[in-house]
């Protein structure tokens, strides 16, 4: 019985600190400012899917001329990708659409981007969709900006 209890209270200490971690990590990104929520499928084609699949829940942050964006459910401090202003371009916008609505946060709108040859898909609310061609539109003097 002892046993029982020592193995369940252990589960639930590392359950709690698991998710302690997941919060400590989301803070420490979000500590210099510059973040928003934003689902990333990336290598797609060019005629949008709207099985919802390939989706992955982030968080993007501003870091001067790049995005990085991190998985939400990853305990990395590395982002998992980088996007370089230089070499971002908008090839449209759209409303998800069948499945992708369940797959998606409620007020998402979807961008369709293409990044060093590799089309990706970025989905974000309305307000961090501003943020973000403001800040492509940005660029410094003499940087090439697509936005479509």
């Amino acid at each position: 019985m002892v046993l029982a209890l020592t193995v369940c209270g252990s589960v639930v200490a590392l359950v709690a600190l698991g998710l302690f971690v997941f919060g400590l990590r989301r803070r420490l990104i979000q500590r210099s400012g510059g973040t928003f929520d934003c689902s990333l499928r990336w290598d797609v084609s060019e005629k949008p899917d709207t099985s919802g699949k390939g989706w992955s829940y982030g968080v993007a942050r501003y870091n001067g001329d790049r995005i990085e964006w991190y998985r939400v459910f990853s305990y990395a401090y590395r982002p998992r990708r980088v996007l370089e202003r230089g070499s971002i371009e908008v090839a449209g916008r759209r409303l998800p659409e069948g499945e992708e609505e369940l797959a998606l946060l409620s007020d998402a709108v979807i961008l369709t981007c293409v990044h060093r040859g590799t089309r990706l898909e970025l989905a974000m609310s309305e307000d961090a969709l501003t943020g973000f061609l403001a800040w492509l539109e940005a660029a410094p003097p003499g940087q090439r900006v697509n936005v479509a």
